[in-house]
């Protein structure tokens, strides 16, 4: 079936030379956040402007020299090169995977419902490793040229911008966002006016206005109460990510799952499959269920299609990181509007009985797995641990589905240029599938010189993005002009680089590295193989033992001994995710097993040849080969976790000394690191498809989406998709 297309009016107006029209759409459609070629032509029309914003809009909005550009010749022929590329793009996707295998099959298209979306980091409405999965979701679905349309909500102040103040401790920011300096576009209704949708709450209707991100040949429909006809004490519940009062909270997820189903309808849109990523989206379920009530079916009959034709993602292993409410607000807050529309609450209520079996309590992870076809888990030691949790709630396997990472996201550009310029390869192009082009088993064509060149580039920029924030965070501290100076050749290129950035959860263990800080600081200080380590990463406004880890390792990062081998920053975003994977030599990921369900950012470092070292956890259980990278500790668990942080530290201090400095320092007489260059090319090898968007959303398709819609998939396709994915 065709793309799904919603009408729609730019967030702002402004003129543009008629003959440059077209950089209107291309500034409103996302596409450019994975296009290089797009972004570039931005900075040709200001370099300052799209430095300084990252974002289209305020680009071409201007003030901008029109005449300068209409009248140079090199700059027009890039424009219309982009300008055909992008249209040919979306005009096109017939020749791809799912176009190719199941073409029209589907009756409409899939509905994805996430609380956040990392697309770019100018659209601050993700918080981390869930939206930005979601982000790289919705842009493999339009490589893929798949039918879907994602739903989300419009967080007008995001997710807090961290800052970390001079005694580490953890600062909390909220932008408040001018929608129309951003890509977004006002949706229309079938009259051609604002699309607003209501929402029953306790004594009023809430409007919702319907907003669109253009992601590719993705709509993604984001839902903002933030509107004029709300009361006052309405209008901020879509203004947070993970805001957390809990009444607001579930005040949000109604607007997620009811306001969601009732934005789809207004469009006449009918999804063949309902696909809730995480919990937060549930109430989309008793929404279906009303409807079908409202039309005269029984509510147990309503709820057996409910089930018949939506799936389920559980994305986390960790009791906090799954939905549940106190029933009594549930009773309160949607209870009126479910006992109005014929799904009573206590019904509902039952349903997201919890494995505790604690009444008082409603579990939206039960819920969802109790009323969707099919639910899978975000890696394969994720299935086995989730399909214990939730023995009793379901009747049938929660499936491993491996996350995967979007690689023209996030595979640097030196790497790219090498993969394309010598192997002909196209990260783009990955929905072909792995029964065609297998272009990551010919990097052995590479040269070891060509290969470690790639990396040093990308090294370098890190080496130069990192001083540059480093300076700003010292300045704002109030550090000496020499301090300052210093700063110029921190990060030394040529020094062996470990970075750790993720989410500062305490069952992460980030301060594991300084367990012993005798020993490190002889690591890090060793004069001939020195070693240096990069964090970032925020914790949770209300996680105050994750924000006295940051504090920690920022005092370490100060303290006299490990000061120049160690740097925090700060406000960790996608941007600077971008800079760390692409350019650190070493992932560090020593999370307790096996509370880590997937962990993507090892996954995106992977795929630009920077290896693992991670304790065998989420992807890397099944990831870890023995030559592509390194696995802390083993598969056994100590009950005590104090000895087992211990253990692990050991091992840490071990696999660092023994394996990863002597292999990154041995040099041939180009003073090339063959070994290591070796380990860099089998990290890339075995995970630019097998842990790759692409490949995740073809086990989807084929495992989750289709049997919901009611599709038959042959078994032996199903199996290839499995095998060929490892």
């Amino acid at each position: 079936m065709d793309p799904v297309f919603i009408p729609s009016i730019p967030a702002a107006s402004f003129p543009l030379p008629p003959r440059l029209e077209g950089l209107r759409r291309l500034a409103y459609n996302l596409h450019w956040a994975w296009n290089p070629k797009t972004r570039n032509l931005w900075s040709l029309i200001d370099r300052t402007a799209w430095n300084r914003y990252r974002n289209p809009v305020p680009v071409v909005s201007g003030p901008t020299e029109w005449s300068r550009l209409l009248d140079d010749e090199k700059f027009l022929a890039e424009y219309h090169d982009v300008l055909a590329d992008f249209d040919g793009y979306m005009a096109n996707g017939t020749g791809h995977w799912f176009q190719r295998r199941y073409g029209e099959r589907l009756s409409g298209p899939i509905a994805y419902f996430c609380a956040e979306y990392g697309v770019h980091e100018s659209l601050g409405i993700y918080s981390g490793g869930l939206g930005v999965l979601a982000g790289d979701h919705m842009k493999s679905a339009s490589d893929m040229a798949l039918p879907f349309i994602g739903v989300g909500l419009l967080y007008r102040k995001g997710y807090f911008r961290q800052s970390i103040d001079a005694d580490g401790h953890q600062e909390h920011a909220y932008p408040d966002y001018d929608l129309s300096r951003l890509p977004l576009a006002r949706v229309q209704d079938q009259d051609g006016l604002p699309l607003t949708v209501s929402v029953d709450l306790p004594g009023r209707n809430l409007s919702v206005a319907v907003w669109l991100a253009q992601v590719g040949r993705i709509p993604v429909l984001l839902l903002d109460t933030d509107v004029a006809d709300n009361a006052v004490e309405d209008r901020p519940i879509t203004h947070i990510l993970y805001v957390r009062g809990r009444e607001m909270r579930l005040h949000q997820e109604l607007v997620l799952g009811i306001g969601g189903v009732r934005a789809i309808r207004a469009l006449g849109l009918a999804p063949a499959v309902w696909h809730l990523n995480e919990g937060h989206s549930a109430f989309l379920l008793a929404e279906r269920a009303r409807e079908l009530v409202a039309d005269g079916t029984a509510l147990d009959d309503a709820w057996t299609r409910v089930r018949g034709d939506s799936v389920f993602t559980i994305h986390t292993p960790v009791s906090a990181g799954n939905e549940r409410f106190e029933a009594d607000l549930v009773r309160r807050v949607a209870g009126p509007s479910l006992d109005a529309g014929g799904v009573p609450v206590e019904k509902v209520l039952g349903l997201g009985l919890g494995t505790d079996g604690d009444r008082g309590q409603f579990d939206m992870t039960a819920f969802s797995l109790r009323l969707t076809n099919g639910a899978n888990a975000v890696s394969k030691l994720h299935a086995a641990t989730a399909n214990s949790t939730w023995v009793g709630v379901v009747d049938r396997p929660i499936l491993g589905i491996t996350n995967g990472v979007h690689g023209p996201t996030w595979v640097g550009s030196p790497v790219v240029e090498l993969l394309s310029g010598h192997l002909g390869a196209d990260l783009d192009a990955l929905d072909a599938g792995p029964r065609q082009d297998k272009f990551w088993e010919r990097l052995g064509r590479l040269s070891n010189a060509e290969l470690w060149e790639a990396h040093l580039r990308q090294k370098r920029e890190l080496a130069i993005f990192v001083r540059g924030r480093l300076r700003g965070q010292f300045a704002r501290h109030g550090e000496a002009p020499s301090v300052l100076a210093e700063l110029d050749s921190v990060l030394d290129p040529r020094i062996l680089t470990i970075g750790f950035a993720r989410r500062f959860a305490t069952y992460k263990r980030a301060g594991l590295l300084f367990s012993d800080l005798d020993r490190l600081a002889r690591l890090l200080w060793d004069e001939n193989r020195p070693v240096q380590v990069v964090f970032a990463g925020k914790a949770h406004p209300a996680d105050r033992p994750g924000q006295r880890v940051i504090q920690e390792i920022f005092q370490q990062s100060r303290s006299p001994r490990l000061r120049g081998r160690v740097f925090i920053l700060e406000d960790y975003d996608m941007r600077v995710a971008r800079f760390l994977v692409q350019g650190v030599d070493t992932w560090l990921n020593n999370p307790r097993r096996p509370l880590e369900a997937s962990g993507t950012s090892g996954m995106k470092a992977a795929q630009n040849g920077v290896p693992n070292i991670s304790v065998l956890d989420g992807w890397w259980d099944e990831g870890f080969e023995g030559d592509n990278g390194w696995a802390i500790g083993g598969r056994e668990q100590i009950s005590d976790e104090a000895a087992q942080d211990w253990s692990d530290a050991q091992d840490l201090y071990r696999l660092i000394e023994e394996w990863l400095v002597p292999a990154y320092y041995e040099r041939d007489k180009a003073g090339i690191p063959i070994r290591w260059v070796e380990i860099m090319r089998r990290a890339m090898t075995t995970s630019l498809w097998r842990f790759s968007t692409a490949r995740m959303l073809q086990e989807y398709t084929e495992l989750l989406y289709l049997p919901a819609a009611g599709i038959e998939v042959p078994v032996e396709s199903q199996a290839a998709v499995v095998t060929e994915a490892g």
